[in-house]
């Protein structure tokens, strides 16, 4: 239940992806919300790595993965903070091409022009 890393022992637990949370919904808040449906063993609120905020999504693992089905059949459209989660088994691992969907600057290339302090020829 941090905003840090998610722990080593999530194994057998089955995660769900909630996404189209506000900025300050707390992973406190989440649990309290997902626990109706059975024991969470974990929440997680990914952070931007520049500017510390949710990312707008959580990782909520619940132990049993029954518990996990009713709580994504009953919170998929359910409203939050004013918003309407969308909620999803979580697939594990990222995609390939997630250093596409990052935020913030794009990585540096070498031999890029344009920002060098050498004019071109």
């Amino acid at each position: 239940m941090s905003y840090g890393r998610p722990p080593p022992d999530v194994e057998g637990m089955t995660s769900l992806k909630v996404d189209n949370l506000t900025y300050r919904t707390s992973p406190d808040t989440l649990r309290r919300v997902f626990e109706k449906y059975g024991r969470v063993g974990d929440v997680y609120i990914p952070r931007d790595r520049y500017t510390k905020e949710s990312r707008g999504f959580a990782f909520v693992r619940f132990h049993d993965k029954r518990d996990a089905e009713d709580a994504m059949d009953a919170m998929d459209g359910a409203v939050l903070d004013g918003r309407e989660l969308r909620v999803q088994m979580a697939r594990y691992g990222r995609p390939p091409d997630s250093h596409h969907s990052r935020r913030g600057p794009p990585p540096r290339r070498y031999g890029s022009g344009g920002y060098g302090r050498r004019s071109r020829r």
